[in-house]
């Protein structure tokens, strides 16, 4: 049994303000690549897709004159650290096992090179393929962030993600 859920997580005010300020649909979709590649990977699939889950929440929007400046987004960004300080203080406030609150915050920390000064990090496994979720995803000039999803679709793919988690055999 799980100590936390994604729902538990999802449902959580915190987690629903930062989800919603980076994009809820990216959110979950990434969450869902990350536990399929998890399963190929034959690594725990829970912390995958909560990683996948959190992995903007860091971000803040740049703007400039009233418009969104992608430019000085990635001239300036540092979300992927903000991010992994928020996810774990969420999910040890939720009653996370700390090692894998830590192991999230971490995948989520590398999760992108745009932060950092060069790109000759060595990631773990896990901070691979939560990279590799996230730019599954991706599309021109920061444009997933801006895809919506009503509220209740959203919960409902997180709680068809939570029953596939359940099934799985890839959990610690």
């Amino acid at each position: 049994m799980r100590d936390v859920t994604l729902l538990n997580i999802f449902e959580h005010h915190i987690a629903q303000k930062y989800l919603n300020r980076s994009g809820l649909a990216h959110a979950i979709a990434v969450a869902y690549h990350a536990f399929q590649l998890g399963k190929e990977h034959h690594l725990d699939v829970d912390i995958a897709a909560k990683a996948g889950l959190l992995h903007d929440m860091g971000h803040y929007t740049w703007y400039k004159n009233g418009k969104w400046d992608y430019d000085l987004y990635k001239q300036n960004d540092i979300h992927p650290i903000k991010g992994a300080e928020r996810a774990h203080k969420l999910l040890i406030r939720l009653g996370e096992n700390p090692i894998k609150a830590k192991t999230i915050a971490l995948a989520i920390l590398f999760h992108t090179d745009s932060f950092l000064p060069s790109n000759d990090i060595v990631r773990t496994p896990l901070q691979q393929i939560v990279k590799w979720a996230d730019e599954k995803d991706e599309e021109e000039g920061g444009m997933h962030h801006y895809r919506t999803i009503e509220y209740e679709r959203a919960k409902q793919s997180i709680i068809r993600l939570d029953e596939w988690i359940d099934n799985d055999k890839n959990i610690d």
